[in-house]
């Protein structure tokens, strides 16, 4: 797999896809089959979810369109609803692609392997295409921060795009710290091949919620019985890579690319969203600006995690 070129003079620039691409599968929650094409749009347009199977119908993937957040993050616009969409998100903004159109026949986005990276290998093999519009980030200003009994979640002025990420969960995960920065450009070996993951002993419950009706082992880490029931893990520390991968998709549903330093204690999707939403409110906290400085492609070669 070629390199994610993230450091080039060209990621200044917007960029859409070269050339349409399919996928399908079943949705982790609501099991239901679902065909999803990813189609070229235009400069500006960002990234726009399009309903085939109810009249074209679109809802932008942006905040103001957050809907239901638990296990997942959904959109919803005028009672129309698109699921679990942060992993296609994440893999799009680690790609560095600005503007597309997603066309879906159901509700909720694929689950595919549980990760991001059927949809990188699939983007990377099409290719970008490069456009006029100088992209735009969301340079943070002030700190802004979100917090729930021991969990937290705060973004800070800073340069680059740093995530420092911890959990803590029982056996066998325990605590687990990530921190890199996505401007590094390794988003492609180092975060898109983290699946998501899930407890055995949560089972029944979620499906008497009506979740995780298309979970198997072929699209998740199942943990039962303080174990890991489907080795091997692609990484030692894949859950936290996970939380990262999910995080750097929620974020994108700010409408820009963060430019600055994000920190995340035991987060989820609920918190992720929540400080998109702070971010929204406070027009103070940030501003839009072409690329603040060229990004030292020496000083900061790769992604580095500290496991605990």
């Amino acid at each position: 797999m070629p390199p994610l070129p993230l450091n080039t003079k060209d990621t200044q620039f917007e960029q859409t896809i070269q050339s349409p691409l399919e996928f399908s599968g079943i949705g982790l929650h609501s099991g239901v089959s679902v065909a999803m094409r990813l189609v070229p749009a235009p400069a500006g347009s960002g990234i726009v979810f399009r309903r085939s199977d109810l009249a074209n119908f679109e809802i932008a993937a942006t905040g103001r369109n957050v809907a239901r957040v638990s296990y997942a993050t959904s959109l919803m616009r005028q009672g129309v609803l698109i699921s679990t969409t942060e992993h296609l998100l994440s893999a799009l903004i680690g790609l560095g692609v600005d503007n597309v159109i997603v066309e879906i026949d159901n509700l909720e986005v694929p689950i595919l392997d549980g990760s991001s990276q059927p949809y990188v290998q699939a983007i990377l093999a099409a290719g970008f295409k490069r456009q006029r519009r100088q992209r735009e980030y969301m340079r943070i200003l002030k700190d802004v921060e979100v917090r729930e009994g021991s969990k937290f979640i705060g973004v800070y002025p800073g340069e680059g795009y740093s995530i420092n990420y911890a959990i803590d969960f029982p056996a066998p995960i325990g605590v687990e710290t990530f921190v890199g920065d996505l401007e590094a450009g390794a988003y492609v070996d180092l975060i898109a091949p983290a699946r998501t993951f899930g407890f055995r002993e949560d089972e029944a419950m979620l499906r008497n919620m009506g979740l995780i009706r298309g979970a198997s082992e072929a699209c998740s880490i199942i943990i039962g019985r303080g174990r890991v029931e489907n080795l091997p893990l692609r990484f030692e520390d894949e859950f936290v890579r996970h939380k990262v991968l999910d995080l750097i998709g929620d974020l994108a549903l700010a409408g820009h690319r963060i430019w600055g330093r994000v920190v995340a204690e035991r987060a989820g999707h609920a918190m992720h969203t929540a400080l998109v939403q702070r971010l929204l409110r406070d027009r103070s906290a940030w501003e839009l600006v072409t690329r603040p400085e060229r990004f030292s492609a020496e000083s900061n070669s790769a992604l580095e995690h500290v496991a605990a």
